[in-house]
């Protein structure tokens, strides 16, 4: 602790010191000449009594208390007027991270999906100083939210994308498993409900689906490279990007048409733009259609894949949940940049504050002891 206005302090014990030696100066000036009074003699005997000892050894304590608690808080204020600091040298730098979320929004993850969005509700304004964007994809690929800092907004089409899931598993848990995909065989009040449940997602549909009938479905190559291209100023160095990619890797493609870039070729595009990608697959329980897709093929392209940006697949079971995933990636990836250090002065009023209140409690205590 230093003190920035020492001045202060030798100025006011000059002051002090020559008060002092004024009011000593007057006192023991007069101390000779009676004023006024009864005048007494033969005061020895009182003097000698305990009881006179002892008010007089009490009053002697009193008076030192006294005059220990007005040197105290004399000198405490002194302190204050002086104005006691601390220098700390604080390292601030700015965090840089572009965070892309990009879900296939296959009906096959809606699960998968939901767990996820739901967590990054509860999470996003976890992610200060960071930009976060999130692209969702079957067919063709929306740019859900553009990447932004705007914490609110994220949290909104989070909440937007979980009710879109919570519409996908109502649809084959309540339509589709108990009526089967005949419409002819739905009753006319479920028919109604259901395709007014169709046309909610349709809404969704209309962006993820564009030519799916002469594309296929689950193009999970062209929403990982549309993804890499959504970030902004790709070719600047300053910011550290990764994507948390979900998707079973069940590619649909149509026999007719040829993907503009398959899974391994977007991973390789994302490792020369320095953009590392986490996957989150599903449990084998979860797996879609396991008569037709590998899980352990589909897996293994995936995870390849991933380990050519440098990234990491992670299987979501009951033991590693979507949130201890998410948290694994983002902490391996808090890098700050632009550390700048900064030597920052803090004033410290605090002790000689409570010194001098205690000081001043000392000294009344005393004073009114003193005039009783």
């Amino acid at each position: 602790m230093e003190l920035m206005n020492v001045w202060a302090i030798v100025v006011g014990l000059i002051i002090t010191a020559i008060a002092a030696a004024l009011a000593f100066f007057i006192k023991y000036e007069g101390k000779e000449k009676y004023t006024h009074g009864v005048k007494a003699s033969n005061t020895s005997l009182i003097k000698s009594s305990k009881v006179y000892k002892s008010l007089n050894k009490q009053y002697n304590v009193l008076r030192a208390a006294l005059a220990i608690g007005m040197v105290g808080s004399i000198l405490s204020s002194l302190f204050l007027v002086a104005r006691p600091y601390k220098t700390q040298d604080v390292y601030t730098g700015v965090k840089k991270r572009d965070i892309i979320i990009c879900m296939d929004v296959s009906y096959s993850l809606y699960d998968l999906n939901m767990e996820l969005v739901d967590y990054l509700k509860g999470v996003v304004h976890g992610l200060a100083g960071d930009r976060i964007g999130v692209n969702i994809f079957n067919t063709s690929t929306v740019t859900y939210v553009p990447m932004t800092d705007d914490y609110d907004y994220v949290e909104m089409k989070l909440g937007e994308l979980s009710n879109y899931f919570v519409m996908q598993k109502e649809l084959y848990e309540e339509y589709y498993d108990v009526y089967g995909t005949y419409l002819s065989d739905y009753p006319d009040d479920v028919y109604e409900k259901y395709m007014a449940l169709r046309e909610k997602l349709e809404y969704y549909d209309a962006g993820t689906l564009h030519h799916n009938s002469s594309k296929g479905s689950s193009l999970i190559g062209e929403g990982l490279g549309t993804a890499l291209y959504t970030f902004p100023y790709l070719g600047e160095k300053d910011r550290t990007r990764f994507i948390i990619l979900s998707t079973d890797n069940e590619l649909n493609e149509s026999w007719g048409y040829k993907q503009i870039m398959d899974v391994n070729t977007a991973a390789k595009y994302c490792q020369s733009n320095d953009v590392t990608v986490y996957g989150i697959f599903p449990d084998e329980e979860d797996f879609y259609d396991p008569e037709e897709y590998s899980y352990s093929a589909c897996k293994q392209e995936l995870a390849n894949a991933m380990a050519t940006t440098g990234g990491t697949l992670y299987v979501r079971t009951d033991d590693l949940p979507v949130s201890a995933i998410v948290k694994d990636i983002t902490k391996k990836e808090v890098i700050t940049a632009n550390m700048v250090m900064s030597r920052e002065t803090q004033d410290v009023p605090r002790p000689p504050f409570i010194a001098l209140i205690i000081c001043l409690a000392f000294t009344c205590a005393a004073g009114l002891v003193l005039q009783k």
